[in-house]
């Protein structure tokens, strides 16, 4: 039994309003951008005593996964080298690798994020799993999204602030608690640049 060509037409679209649209329509929202460590800032605040003391960390990489159509759905990881470490006074900074984050053991500082909640316009609370030295803990970091568009010669990129207030205990960070506070504020501002697809195979 033949089916109408106009049924058959009508069949479609209804299956199309059950099941959704093609995967393909969704997938292609999907972006994933590589941060820019050249034009990305990892910085902190620690008061010494009554004076708050910035630094950075000057060597970064990861990726975010954006979602354009919903930011919610989005992902992010980052790898922060902790011997980039940077407060502009070498003393410190080798006081710090050594006694503070235990360099030689503990290389990195990672971040992987596990829900992404929107709080106002483009702003969102990013819950991931924060780990320095041995130590990893769920942290929240309040995240801002800058947009979406060209940079240098037109190449793609996008634009994020994010911070956060870490008690360095948490993560046994401990040293000198006694003239460095233990409450350490972050502020982190990433540039991003889209990633190529691969080229086709011929």
């Amino acid at each position: 039994m033949k089916i109408p060509i106009k049924h058959s037409q009508c069949l479609l679209v209804l299956a199309w309003l059950v099941v959704g649209p093609p995967l393909l329509a969704s997938a292609a929202a999907v972006e994933t951008y590589d941060i820019d460590p050249v034009h990305t800032w990892v910085g902190f605040n620690v008061r010494h005593f009554f004076t708050k003391v910035p630094g950075s960390f000057t060597k970064v990489k990861g990726t975010i996964v954006v979602d354009r159509d919903q930011l919610e759905n989005s992902t992010v990881e980052t790898v922060i080298d902790v011997a980039s470490i940077n407060t502009n006074v070498k003393m410190r900074d080798d006081d710090l690798r050594a006694r503070f984050f235990a360099v030689t053991q503990f290389p990195v500082i990672t971040f992987k994020s596990k829900a992404w909640k929107k709080t106002g316009d483009q702003t969102y609370d990013v819950t991931g799993d924060l780990k320095i030295r041995s130590v990893t803990k769920e942290v929240v970091l309040k995240v801002k999204s800058l947009g979406f568009g060209p940079g240098m010669k037109g190449a793609p990129i996008s634009g994020w602030e994010a911070s956060t207030i870490l008690d360095r205990r948490d993560f046994d960070v401990s040293a000198d608690q006694d003239s460095v506070a233990t409450q350490v504020e972050i502020v982190i501002n990433v540039e991003a640049d889209l990633r190529k697809p691969p080229p086709e195979a011929k």
